[in-house]
């Protein structure tokens, strides 16, 4: 019997083979999942730090470019030459703008913020005790827009599907599409008129009990609802259409049941990621509504100190604004990354 020929290597190369007993593994799916989401988190964080470093410098500069002398403004033009002369060194104003602003991110990274020029508070304590107010209308006028424009989004969809009632749709899409438009100043300004002015049902202004976050929150929902209500419109038409839906009409599903297991968790995903997004609108939107309330929040003191001239707190507000709408959207872009991998492993 003749002897089996010894097997014929394969040249080295891309037509190679690869060697079953070599130790050497490609990485499995999951490895590769997580090296690509955590690279995307930290190329997201590089970003924020990036854009943080950015806003600090702007911020400076657009206080540093409003005409006039901020410190002779806050001690009244009849002050003497000696004391804003004074008053300009203790502050570090009479320094070149290189060392104010060195100054100014050692302020920051010690979370000082400067000294305000009108009252000689810690800015950082002036923010501390200003910003919750400002959220708590923000957070508030988010759940309330949610809460309503999920289900009126549904309700058009499910009732505008295949073209139905084209009266619905029209309707629909103008209301909120107008309620898009106007500003939230002035749905401020009309609440405060109707309901406060005229009927006296609610304080016209400032912050009391529970009756007190009712005008200024819905003046600041309006908006974000009508725009919420029609994304969720849209996702719960397309969710219509696919052909699981299709298939559990088919199997006789109950409509409550086909509607709140199977479209709604669907539509929510981006209508939560659009809440989200909005919610920073809401927190930079809110300088307007807390004025015309008189809401003692970072809104109406921002205004203050511009008038004023009061340019510490006016950076520092201004810095904390924008920091808290980066974080949002960081905070968002990194959850969509987690919970969606696909998204990760796209920008990777």
């Amino acid at each position: 019997m003749a002897a089996t020929p010894p097997p014929v290597p394969l040249p080295a190369g891309d037509g190679a083979l690869p060697d079953p007993a070599s130790p050497k593994r490609a990485p499995s799916g999951r490895m590769g999942a997580g090296r690509a989401r955590g690279a995307f988190v930290l190329r997201h964080l590089l970003r924020f730090a990036l854009s943080l470093a950015a806003l600090l410098v702007a911020s400076f500069a657009m206080i540093h470019l409003i005409p006039g002398d901020p410190v002779r403004a806050s001690l009244g033009p009849s002050a003497p030459a000696e004391v804003i002369a004074a008053r300009r060194a203790l502050l570090g104003l009479d320094q070149p703008i290189p060392a104010q602003l060195a100054a100014y991110v050692r302020d920051v990274l010690s979370g000082e913020f400067g000294t305000s020029l009108l009252s000689g508070e810690p800015v950082g304590e002036i923010i501390a005790a200003r910003l919750p107010n400002t959220l708590a209308l923000a957070l508030l006028a988010t759940v309330v827009a949610l809460l309503v424009a999920v289900p009126l989004g549904m309700w058009a969809g499910v009732r505008t599907e295949n073209g139905r009632n084209r009266g619905t749709e029209a309707a629909f899409t103008s209301a909120t599409g107008a309620a898009v438009a106007v500003p939230e100043f002035l749905y401020a300004i009309a609440l405060v008129t109707v309901f406060a002015i005229g009927l006296g049902w609610f304080p016209p202004a400032g912050r009391g009990g529970p009756e007190s976050y009712v005008l200024p929150v819905l003046a600041l929902a309006v908006a974000p609802a009508a725009m919420i209500a029609r994304i969720s419109r849209v996702e719960t038409l397309r969710e219509l259409g696919t052909d699981y839906v299709r298939l559990a009409r088919a199997k006789r599903l109950p409509a409550a049941r086909l509607y709140l297991r199977h479209v709604l968790p669907n539509t929510l995903t981006a209508t939560l990621t659009l809440g989200g997004l909005l919610l920073t609108g809401l927190i930079a939107g809110s300088v307007l509504v807390e004025y015309v309330f008189a809401w003692p929040g970072l809104g109406l003191r921002i205004v203050e100190s511009i008038t004023q001239k009061d340019y510490p707190v006016a950076q520092g507000v201004i810095l904390v604004y924008g920091a808290i709408v980066l974080a949002v959207n960081l905070l968002v872009d990194v959850l969509l990354g987690v919970l969606d991998p696909t998204s990760a492993l796209k920008e990777s």
